[in-house]
């Protein structure tokens, strides 16, 4: 089986990751074509090719490209990687919120006879949710817990002094579109917990910042035909961004994974 080529759209917290498992891999089963950054000098301990612009990426020929640079990125790339005949595997779950961008990239899938892969990402029990989904699901909740330094430079701002915080406290509490459409860079998590299971409109969630958090906490609820489900999951946060579990560009490297590897889970 030849080694399936991978680009990498960001070389942040999550691509950096990605970019350098897939990297020192060797070639045994996956090979770096490229990645796609804004400033390739400023790329420290990224492995290369480094580009500046999709043309560039995609010239080096890869059969899997990796978005792992936030919702504008998606939309300003993901259709065109499509189109270009490559699976896209979406870091950045929460732009399918938007409706749009949803359609854009399920038109450009078909037309091209490619594939738009959604990873766990820091989420647990997503193999069961979606089997319960098929199965039946009557309700689906879910809560995420941080520190208040993860919600820095978000909406949290504006009723929250996050530095003065005692206990812990919900300030937001509404539907997983507008989750992930509110706090773009805090609640991927949400959007794919809904796309797994009852929708963007229909999975309830809260968020939570907690001064007692020293991760990052996803809980979930769940009951339908198939049984109940209660998930509590504490995530270690990212070195380099605490509003990202460090979990999340394996979640994202298990996925290339089961594309190459003879037996897949």
């Amino acid at each position: 089986m030849a080694a399936l080529r991978v680009g990498v759209i960001g070389a942040g917290a999550i691509g950096g990751v990605v970019a350098r498992e897939v990297a020192a891999a060797g070639g045994r089963g996956v090979v770096l074509a490229g990645v796609l950054v804004r400033d390739p000098a400023r790329a420290s301990g990224v492995p290369g090719p480094l580009v500046r612009g999709l043309p560039a990426l995609l010239a080096l020929r890869p059969q899997l490209v990796v978005e792992a640079a936030g919702q504008a990125a998606l939309h300003q790339y993901g259709p065109a990687v499509l189109r270009a005949g490559c699976d896209l595997l979406v870091g950045s779950v929460g732009a399918l919120a938007d409706a749009a961008l949803a359609d854009a990239l399920d038109g450009a899938a078909r037309a091209a006879g490619r594939q738009v892969l959604l990873p766990a990402g820091a989420l647990g029990g997503l193999d069961w949710l979606a089997a319960a989904q098929m199965a039946g699901l009557h309700r689906v909740h879910y809560r995420s817990r941080k520190p208040p330094a993860a919600w820095r430079g978000t909406p949290a701002e504006a009723t929250l002094d996050l530095d003065a915080l005692r206990a812990a406290t919900v300030f937001f509490k509404g539907s997983a579109r507008d989750a992930a459409q509110l706090y773009p860079k805090n609640a991927n998590v949400a959007a794919t917990l809904a796309l797994a299971t009852l929708g963007l409109d229909a999975v309830q969630v809260e968020l939570v910042a907690d001064p007692a958090a020293t991760g990052n906490r996803h809980e979930i609820e769940a009951e339908g035909v198939a049984g109940r489900l209660r998930l509590e999951l504490d995530n270690a946060a990212s070195a380099d961004n605490p509003r990202t579990s460090l979990i999340t560009p394996y979640s994202l490297l298990r996925r290339i994974h089961a594309r190459w590897a003879p037996l897949a889970t």
